[in-house]
This record gives structure tokens, C-alpha cells and sequence, in this order.
């Protein structure tokens, strides 16, 4: 088991939490998840470490309530206990190092782009980190990402904060060169890290200029660990499998059209436990 250490509330479906995990900190790199399960019989989910204390023996995930399981694991308080956490899972991204490194993140997404831009500002490199949502305020981690990036852009759909559009408009004018008067370059490197649209429409920005990126794949998943194939995604027309070979791999080569196929597979089965699981999700919210 694993102690929830503290919990806060980021948007009323997304919520973050530090847990107790000495182990899993101690071995963590930026990029890593960890595979979760609430309950005994229940379904094992993929979370990103979104950040790590070696010296404290903690780690920090962020949960965003779509099912079943990550509403019974958004329930739970400061206090109590995750059954099972395993980790730390999947490989640290390949960066060139030198150059201007931009992470683009959609929703929660922003949350995987904290200790990979604390990394990459670390080791010497420049940074920007875009961030995009549908309004201000469901932007999340605004401040910590600000403590860490050279540089942080804020978009959103409605222009309640930053751009007024999409991130990949702002990526866009970044490599045509608008940034240069704020200090920002055109990006060297991108890491894409958020809803499979949004990826692929990063992608499909930096292909034409060249530049390389990374998406992190987050496809259905089981063990985490190689085992089941569930996770297998077409790169490069090779198979390969999310949890162990990545979860970062080259954007541009990404079959993304089978990667949202994928995903979608059980999306009935999905309903209908959101559906049976209704009143124990209720239940468990009502008592945190």
C-alpha cells in the first residue's frame, strides 16, 4: 500500500497527490509513471510521476476523473491508503542535449511536463513550456512550471488567460519566430505530452519545419511491464509497446489514426461501468 501523503484539488475533476512511495522515488527519472489499483479486483491505470523527492521518499501524481477507478482514487483524502502503486515503469525520453527545448501540454497533461523541465533546465538547456486548456481555470501547475521553465506560455480556448487559441498556435508562431522578442527562440526539440488530438496536431506543426518530437504515448495498458501487449503502438510501421519502450516516441512517425482506434475499443464497456459503478463513486465522494 501506498499512504497519500497530502491532496489538492486542481479542478474539480483533476486532483493532485503526494504519496508515500520511498522505493518508487528513490529509482524515479522525469518521464516515468507508475501502474495504480484502487481495490482489490479492480483495474491496474497508468498515472505519470509528475514529480519526486529522493530525500523525503514521495512522489507526486495527478489524477484526472474520467472512469471509474480514477473517481474512486480522486475520493480518496490525505490519510488514506492506494492499494497498490508499482513503478517506477517506461523509460526516461532520449533529448538531444544543446539547443531550445519546448513541452507542450494539453489538460493534465501539463502536470507530466514538471520534472522533465525541471531536468532539462538543470542540465543547461533553454526552456519553454506552452500549456493549453479550454479556460483559465482549468490551466493547472501555472506557478511550478514557472519556477522551473525559462519561459511559460498560457493559452486557452476561450482567452480567459494567455493566447486565445490552441497551443499549437502558439508553438506555430514560435517557430516562425515570434517569440524572439520575448527572449524565446524557435525550438530545436518539442515534447508533446496531452489528449491524442492535441498531440498529433503538434506533430503535424513541426513536421514541415523539421523539428524533432516526442509524443507520450498513453495507450490502454495493463501490467506495465511488456507482458499483456495492450499497450502496443505502430512507429515507424514497427511494433513497439508503451510501457517499456516508451512511453516517448518519435511523433512524426507515429500511426496515430490506429493509436485513437485503440483507445476507443472499450469505450462501451467503459459506459457501462461508469454506469454500475455510479452510486460507489458517488458514495466515496460524498465521504471525503
Amino acid at each position: 500500500m501506498a499512504r497519500i501523503i497530502s491532496k489538492r484539488v486542481l479542478t474539480p475533476v483533476t486532483k493532485l497527490f503526494i504519496v508515500e512511495a520511498p522505493l518508487i522515488a528513490a529509482a524515479a527519472q522525469p518521464g516515468q509513471f507508475v501502474i495504480a489499483r484502487v481495490r482489490e479486483g479492480g483495474e491496474r491505470i497508468p498515472l505519470t510521476i509528475a514529480d519526486y523527492g529522493r530525500d523525503r521518499g514521495e512522489i507526486t501524481i495527478v489524477v484526472q476523473e474520467v472512469g471509474v477507478t480514477t473517481r474512486l482514487l480522486g475520493a480518496l483524502d490525505e490519510g488514506d491508503d492506494i492499494l497498490d502503486v508499482v513503478g517506477p515503469l517506461g523509460a526516461e525520453p532520449e533529448i538531444t542535449p544543446g539547443g531550445h527545448v519546448v513541452g507542450v501540454g494539453g489538460g493534465f497533461g501539463a502536470a507530466a511536463l514538471l520534472c522533465l523541465m525541471r531536468d532539462l533546465s538543470e542540465r543547461g538547456e533553454q526552456t519553454t513550456a506552452i500549456i493549453g486548456a479550454r479556460q483559465k481555470d482549468l490551466l493547472i501547475l501555472t506557478d511550478e512550471l514557472s519556477a522551473v521553465c525559462g519561459h511559460l506560455e498560457l493559452c486557452t480556448d476561450d482567452g480567459s488567460a494567455g493566447l486565445k487559441g490552441f497551443v499549437t498556435e502558439r508553438l506555430q508562431q514560435l517557430i516562425d519566430g515570434a517569440g524572439v522578442a520575448d527572449g524565446i527562440g524557435p525550438p530545436d526539440r518539442v515534447l508533446a505530452i496531452g489528449p491524442m488530438p492535441m498531440m498529433r496536431a503538434v506533430a503535424e506543426t513541426t513536421r514541415a519545419a523539421g523539428i524533432e518530437t516526442l509524443a507520450s504515448m498513453d495507450p490502454l495498458m495493463i501490467d506495465g511491464t511488456g507482458m499483456c501487449g495492450g499497450c502496443r503502438v505502430t512507429v515507424g510501421n514497427e511494433v513497439k509497446f508503451a510501457c517499456v519502450d516508451g512511453p516517448f516516441f518519435d511523433a512524426h512517425q507515429v500511426d496515430f489514426d490506429e493509436a485513437v482506434r485503440r483507445n476507443k475499443m472499450y469505450a462501451d464497456l467503459e459506459s457501462q461501468a461508469a454506469e454500475m459503478q455510479a452510486p460507489e463513486c458517488q458514495a466515496s465522494a460524498g465521504a471525503s
